[in-house]
């Protein structure tokens, strides 16, 4: 073995490569060299002869990191990876699934279907069957199939304890059968199909197991139920898995991941030793100090701390701004300074919780000329949800619009089909018309009637109406929000489509302009324009989701408000609030050298300002750590809020935006007031409880 392949390993990182002691569960904190660790891990098996390198299995959770991981290893040893099985768990279960097609039930040629293609195959199972879509909605099945797939069920399996749920039951077992008439899988089945063969199959699961006796695994918190079971079939009782992964990363419970995994792992491969790597390579001692005080108040997990030899480095930076608008624009003035410094944009991150925050951050960035990217998404005027509001208010304003009509006119579905939608435009290019002149001169088909009366019906109601009160009722009665409520991930569209209207209001504002025309050409301008070419450096705009894995010289991490971040959502699901930390873990590690925390006193929420407390995340790092660079408090301002009292004032004793306490709701923020002496009430919005009203004489209220 070549000396070198060992060299520059830390003591943590060399005891995890040269593991001799079966099974390992590797605690691998962030900036720790895990990817290092891993392909060293390989290199060394195939070296010391414990492993062919046709007998390597490693999963990892992307294809990049699969052919990093391939391309680590050519320049390590002088081997041919082609035939090595390194993948995702769906790429190997598509390669093992290949391999087996016969024994799997599977055509050789078998087509793997896409999420787009699963919807198209559900609706027209359930067209099939006259099944009414509007009760048993095609999005709404294909997920009910998706996730019983990935917790390893099939359709007789399913607990229906309602009608409804068995009438779902049974569709699934009916969609089984088309897929299997037709010779095709969809993208969990490729999963639970090789999870089934492998467990009816003793000759095929003893002729793994002996071919992969060193079974590698990457991202090990991320992995389901059914993905965990899946290697525990290709262990053989002699062999090894070696599963590297961060607990205080485990970020994607909504996708099935289950961070339960590592325990399970300890318990299932008598793991009682686990060996962790600490050493971060990545941030400065100050950053990893607050990440460590922020997941240390999570209570299930298996604890470790982050520590570097790069010094302490910079204090972390907080700014409390007044509005989301003025968080903004500090955001912007601090990447136009780190420029200065020599910094290019490419080495700087601006994070949210929600993507709908991103739309203000964007406006700014646009107004001062910077250039930006979103990673991982689309701007905000470019995403699906919002081109199709805009194309409801693109028909209100010139109903002549056929690329508008044409967006939307089936969508959400309403039995427009297609030869409808030909018709149409065979009537509109024989009468010289457009398509909605067409629709309203057709006065047949039900679907484009609906339609017509519905744009008809919207244009008439929101006559007269200021433009972001126009825009939040066409996206509220354009049923965009209840079919996104449908979808499996529907929450940030619904965020985003609620965000129009507060970026109608600002438009409103800057541009003294109520004209819906002209918040139209404005949206179009901003989703056109000034998008950051490949390559070109640009500001990185991004998800905390997003982020993971990454690293910037700079990070803002913004809109760090209760209810916000953490989201209000995780503050009544169990583990919510530990995973909302963990993703604040992630957020705090991307930083290298430079870490902004900001917050707002009030942010709009269609419309209106609402008053939020600082996120208890914020509270968790020690204050020894962090240097308060201004805001709305140290300045003397009343932030955003309409009709802002006097503390001193008898007739309304606490501020607007002032945080109080309350014996029953516990801490809260004034959000406003109403009425007048004894009817006089105040509203105060409490984390978790929403907001509520009470009697001014009788609220029980305390500075805080």
């Amino acid at each position: 073995m070549p000396a070198d392949l060992l060299e520059g390993l830390n003591p943590e990182q060399l005891a995890a490569v040269t593991w001799d002691q079966g099974s390992a569960l590797v605690l691998a904190g962030a900036g720790s060299g895990k990817t290092r660790v891993l392909t060293t891990r390989i290199a060394w098996l195939i070296q010391t002869g414990r492993l062919s390198p046709m007998g390597v299995l490693a999963v990892t959770f992307t294809n990049k990191a699969a052919r990093e991981m391939l391309t680590r290893l050519s320049a390590m040893l002088p081997i041919n990876t082609r035939g090595m099985w390194v993948g995702t768990f769906h790429g190997l279960a598509n390669r093992l699934l290949r391999a087996h097609h016969r024994d799997a039930g599977l055509p050789q040629l078998f087509q793997i279907l896409d999420a787009q293609d699963q919807l198209s195959a559900i609706k027209r199972l359930l067209k099939t069957l006259n099944v009414d879509t509007e009760r048993y909605e095609p999005r709404k099945l294909a997920a009910f199939i998706n996730q019983n797939k990935e917790a390893g069920l099939r359709a007789d399996r399913v607990e229906a304890f309602d009608p409804y749920t068995r009438r779902l039951a049974e569709y699934y077992a009916e969609y089984d059968a088309q897929c299997n008439r037709e010779g095709v899988v969809d993208f969990a089945e490729l999963l639970l199909r090789a999870f089934e063969l492998l467990s009816r199959n003793a000759m095929l699961r003893e002729h793994y197991q002996a071919r992969f006796r060193h079974i590698l695994v990457d991202e090990f918190q991320d992995t389901s139920r059914l993905q965990y079971e899946w290697l525990k079939l290709l262990r053989a009782p002699s062999n090894a898995i070696f599963a590297v992964g961060d607990d205080d990363q485990s970020i994607y419970a909504f996708r099935g991941a289950n961070v339960a995994n590592m325990s399970l792992f300890r318990q299932d491969m008598g793991v009682e030793e686990v060996v962790k790597l600490t050493q971060n390579y990545r941030s400065y001692g100050t950053i990893l100090d607050a990440a460590n005080a922020v997941i240390s108040h999570n209570a299930h997990r298996l604890g470790k701390d982050l520590w570097t030899e790069a010094g302490r480095g910079e204090p972390i930076r907080h700014y409390e701004a007044a509005s989301d608008t003025d968080e903004a624009r500090f955001v912007v003035e601090e990447l136009q300074a780190l420029r200065g410094e020599g910094l290019q944009y490419n080495d700087c991150a601006v994070l949210y919780r929600s993507n709908a925050q991103s739309r203000v951050i964007e406006h700014a960035l646009f107004s001062a000329g910077l250039p930006y990217r979103v990673y991982g998404g689309l701007r905000y005027f470019e995403r699906a949800e919002i081109k199709h509001a805009l194309a409801y208010l693109r028909l209100i304003a010139n109903p002549e619009d056929d690329n508008a009509f044409l967006r939307v006119v089936n969508f959400p579905a309403r039995g427009v089909g297609a030869r409808s939608v030909e018709a149409l435009d065979a009537a509109a290019r024989a009468g010289g018309t457009s398509l909605w002149a067409a629709a309203c001169a057709s006065g047949g088909k039900k679907g484009v009637a609906a339609f017509v009366q519905l744009i008809e019906g919207l244009r008439a109601e929101t006559q007269g109406m200021g433009l972001a009160e126009r825009v939040d009722r066409v996206v509220a009665r354009s049923g965009l929000i209840e079919h996104y409520r449908n979808e499996r991930e529907g929450e940030d569209r619904i965020e985003n489509l609620q965000e129009l209207t507060n970026a109608a209001l600002a438009f409103a504002t800057e541009a003294e302009s109520e004209e819906l025309v002209d918040f139209l050409a404005h949206a179009s301008l901003e989703a056109g324009e000034h998008e950051a070419q490949a390559g070109q450096d640009a500001v990185q705009l991004m998800s905390v989701h997003a982020a993971k894995g990454l690293e910037f010289r700079a990070v803002f991490i913004t809109g760090l408000e209760e209810a916000l971040f953490p989201h209000e959502n995780a503050l009544t699901e169990l583990d919510g609030l530990e995973e909302e930390r963990r993703l604040m873990y992630v957020a705090i590690t991307r930083a290298r050298q430079r870490l902004y925390l900001t917050h707002a006193a009030s942010r709009l929420l269609h419309g209106q300002p609402r008053y939020g407390l600082p996120s208890r995340f914020l509270r968790e790092i020690p204050a020894e750590l962090v240097q308060s660079i201004g805001g709305w408090r140290a300045a003397g301002l009343t932030g955003a809020a309409p009709a802002a009292p006097s503390r001193a004032s008898a007739s309304w004793p606490f501020r607007i935006g002032e945080r109080v306490s309350h014996p029953r709701y516990g801490e809260g923020v004034v959000a406003g007031y109403q009425g007048q002496g004894v009817e006089a009430e105040v509203r105060v919005n409490f984390p978790g409880e929403g907001e509520k009203w009470f009697i001014l004489d009788y609220a029980r209220l305390t500075p805080c």
